[in-house]
């Protein structure tokens, strides 16, 4: 009876061990439970209260857990959300419905691409566009265990913003261009009639006067540089060829000092500044025949040989830049030989210059024109170019 009472007790003993381990391990396993729902909600707590969107996905790429911000940014796609379902699955589905407007017309490759992206996970930001128009800003990237956290941030007004800034930009680039067009205006239509008044007083100034009409001569010269100051002024031009010049400069050696014989060919709209540089260049000896547009320059410049062209850059018909390169084109198709050309202009800027330089023009003079300027630049342009030392 004894081994029989001990075995009894052994295997009660055993059989109740076994019960209390069971019930301990249930109790663990409620308590794991417990604490990984807390965990959890804990979680869930945390990501609802960003205020972005925030998906948590496996290391294959399937839901987990996600925010209701994540479901209000794509609520055209929210039914879809499952754990265990992949995300490019969403995303397929997602394009069927037309949800996302850059995979029209090249679904497969966008899919592919996103899918790609995903797979790399590696932080790198790209954005995208949703059917209701708004703008998406999409960072993915890989958690210590090997899955996906993602980041989803509504960008619409800050693109937004950025569009208007760039539309700004562009009205204020739009204004630069109308004001510096309207300068340009300004400076065409003040100096041209100033270059008549100042020119047909330097031609005066060089005819025998009497004291009297000499005086009246510098005041008129005095009167018309104190203008020119003021439009220099207006203007911001810092030209300093462009400044009053002295009453006492003596014109008459300067005209004198001009090659005679020469043969000029001068384009201006402007019957005063045509006279102007008629009565200029005759002083000196020199030929002028004068037109009055671009077109009329090329057709006299075929018609005869010249040894220079002075060209003025705004004219009706053909403007100067245009009757520059008609000319230069003929040159070089016609092997002609090059006859020197400056443009004579109201249009003083550094963009005026360079684009007369561009067209093929051998010098950009200011208006209003001095004697001695056009005279001298002639001559530059007409020598022959120096001989190379031996």
């Amino acid at each position: 009876m004894g081994p029989m009472i001990g075995g009894g007790f052994l295997g009660g003993l055993r059989a109740g061990w076994r019960r209390l381990v069971r019930r301990l391990a249930r109790a663990a396993l409620l308590d794991a439970e417990h604490e990984a729902r807390i965990a959890r909600d804990r979680l869930r707590d945390a990501i609802e209260a960003i205020p972005e969107g925030v998906v948590f996905l496996d290391a294959e790429g399937r839901y987990i857990l996600w925010n209701q911000r994540y479901a209000e940014i794509y609520h055209r796609s929210a039914d879809l959300f499952r754990p265990g379902l992949p995300l490019v699955e969403t995303l397929r589905e997602g394009v069927r419905r037309g949800d996302y407007p850059d995979a029209v017309g090249r679904e497969e490759e966008w899919l592919a691409d996103r899918a790609a992206k995903l797979v790399q996970a590696t932080g790198e930001r790209h954005e995208q566009q949703v059917a209701d128009g708004r703008w998406l800003l999409i960072e993915d990237r890989r958690t210590r265990e090997g899955g996906i956290i993602g980041l989803r941030v509504d960008i619409t007004q800050m693109k937004r913003q950025a569009q208007a800034l760039e539309q700004a930009l562009a009205h204020a680039e739009a204004a630069n261009r109308a004001k510096a067009e309207f300068l340009a205006d300004m400076s065409h239509e003040l100096r041209t009639p100033l270059n008549g008044v100042l020119g047909l007083a330097q031609a005066l100034e060089a005819t025998a006067l009497d004291a009297r009409q000499n005086e009246l001569v510098a005041d008129i010269r005095a009167s018309a540089a104190q203008l020119d100051r003021l439009v220099t002024g207006l203007l911001d031009y810092r030209d300093a060829e462009l400044a009053a010049e002295g009453r006492a400069r003596d014109v008459q050696s300067a005209t004198h000092a001009a090659a005679p014989e020469l043969r000029i060919l001068a384009a201006d709209d402007n019957p005063t500044n045509r006279k102007v540089i008629e009565l200029m260049l005759a002083a000196a000896g020199v030929h002028v025949v004068t037109v009055e547009d671009g077109a009329a320059a090329v057709e006299a410049w075929r018609a005869a040989d010249f040894d220079a062209i002075l060209m003025d850059l705004r004219m009706p018909v053909m403007d100067g830049l245009s009757a520059i390169r008609a000319i230069r084109a003929e040159e070089r198709e016609a092997a002609r030989p090059r006859t020197p050309i400056l443009v004579l202009s109201a249009n003083t800027s550094a963009a005026d210059r360079r684009a007369s330089a561009e067209a093929g023009a051998d010098g950009h003079l200011g208006k209003p024109l001095k004697v001695e300027e056009v005279i001298a630049a002639v001559q530059a342009a007409v020598a022959p170019p120096p001989e190379a030392p031996i």
